[in-house]
């Protein structure tokens, strides 16, 4: 009898214990999920708590759980750091609800904080989203004021990128007349270039400047795809006297064969830098008042110099010159003894590497690259080109200014997020049934 109630004993001490030990809840490991795995990563940091250095301090032991239509995907708690890693299966988007009860004694959320956020996975690799502001009052969380500044930050950054595609876009219609309707498509060679090296470099031992010489290698591919573009396909149309409206339909043809061609080789994934993404936590530099990230400043850095150097190198230089007669009169250029063929060819090759910076910079702002990138800013960069003057090196600056801020400033005033580009199609009909020419275009360059 006693043997039996000791082996009864310990058969109810060792469920207790399985119990125990396999409750959700109690203390387990964490698995570190794998560095290539899609995986939605949240950190919470109390705003209101803040260390000695100014920095925010973690919201460790908060539970997480991300749902997908409706059905759980997966769950997660935020470690010493405050960082929760929730693997995912697939791309698309999800919702992370925030568990108050497993909030920190005396931390709770603010009355405009909401419990949950919508999370769009779009690359293969930890997608970071700081989503749940603690600690932060209503009027520290958003103003009109702070929207304000973000977003003119925003617009600006934009109006580079555009005005990197503008340039490239204008030297070509400058020279030939052509509307090029591949430049969507050019702007995606460079990023996809730009990321292909970048894996490159990075398994070689380069990860910390592969980003940087990737970009580098893109922006001198960007040139040389031009230079082929022209030798292989524009120079032979023109030679045989090919009207526009004609090359035109052929540049919409170059357009397509190339968007599949990169998906072909590429694939259809949206993929991201190894540096300077939102993946990691950035740090932020400020100038003016301005909050930027890394980044940015890299992005406003390259691109305003980039645009200088250009300028000033098409007025002071003697290709330069010689490029802007070629566009104000090319018959009278070539009675003049210059080699017209020769200036297209360097202004396609000085355009397709300002196309192909601009889509390095785009990947980088946007932190993603996808085959479909160009095609879908193209119809701003043609609103702003054609908003600034056709042909004009300065309308090209002065319409992606325009574009891009109104690009980014839209949904402040109403502007649904998923059709930001209606607003700078509207002031571009708006500025264009006033001036027909654009902003600083010529009359004489229409009809």
């Amino acid at each position: 009898m006693r043997k039996r109630l000791y082996r009864v004993l310990v058969a109810l001490i060792g469920a207790l214990m399985v119990l125990l030990v396999g409750t959700p809840g109690a203390a387990q490991a964490t698995e570190t999920p794998p560095p290539d795995a899609t995986a939605i990563q949240v950190t919470l940091q109390d705003q209101a708590n803040k260390d000695a250095e100014g920095n925010p301090k973690p919201v460790p032991g908060v539970t997480l759980e991300v749902t997908k239509d409706g059905k759980k995907a997966g769950e997660g708690v935020t470690d010493a750091q405050g960082v929760a890693t929730i693997v995912v299966e697939e791309l698309g988007e999800y919702v992370v609800t925030l568990d108050e009860k497993t909030l920190p004694s005396g931390t709770v959320l603010d009355e405009n904080t909401k419990d949950e956020a919508t999370v769009q996975v779009r690359f293969q690799g930890p997608n970071n989203r700081a989503i749940f502001p603690i600690g932060v009052t209503a009027g520290e969380q958003s103003s009109f004021t702070r929207d304000l500044a973000k977003n003119l930050r925003a617009g600006i950054l934009f109006a580079l990128v555009l005005a990197l595609a503008g340039l490239g876009f204008n030297l070509v219609f400058g020279t030939t007349g052509l509307s090029n309707f591949a430049q969507g498509e050019l702007i995606t060679f460079g990023a996809v270039m730009a990321w292909t090296f970048d894996q490159i470099f990075k398994t070689g031992g380069l990860a910390t400047v592969s980003v940087i010489l990737a970009g580098i290698v893109a922006v001198i591919l960007g040139g040389v795809g031009g230079y082929l573009q022209d030798k292989v396909v524009w120079a032979p149309l023109r030679h045989r006297g090919t009207g526009l409206i004609a090359m035109m339909i052929v540049s919409i043809g170059l357009s397509i064969f190339l968007r599949y061609l990169f998906q072909y080789f590429f694939s259809s994934s949206t993929r991201a830098f190894s540096q300077y993404t939102q993946q990691v936590r950035e740090q932020h530099w400020y100038y003016l008042g301005f909050a930027m990230a890394e980044r940015e400043a890299v992005i406003v850095v390259i691109s305003v110099i980039t645009i200088v150097a250009v300028c000033v190198w098409l007025s002071k230089s003697r290709m330069g010159k010689a490029m802007r007669a070629v566009s104000d009169n090319p018959a009278l250029a070539a009675s003049s003894g210059l080699r017209v063929d020769s200036v297209i060819t360097y202004a396609w090759v000085i355009g397709g590497a300002l196309t192909a910076l601009s889509g390095v910079l785009y990947a980088l702002r946007a932190s993603e690259i996808n085959t479909f990138m160009g095609m879908r800013i193209l119809l701003v960069v043609l609103a702003a080109v054609t908003l600034g003057g056709l042909g004009t090196v300065w309308g090209a600056l002065v319409g992606s200014l325009v574009i891009g801020l109104v690009y980014e400033l839209g949904p402040m005033f109403g502007v649904p997020t998923s059709i930001k580009e209606v607003g700078p199609l509207l002031i571009m009909i708006v500025i264009l049934l006033v001036r027909p020419q654009g902003i600083l275009g010529r009359k004489e360059r229409l009809g």
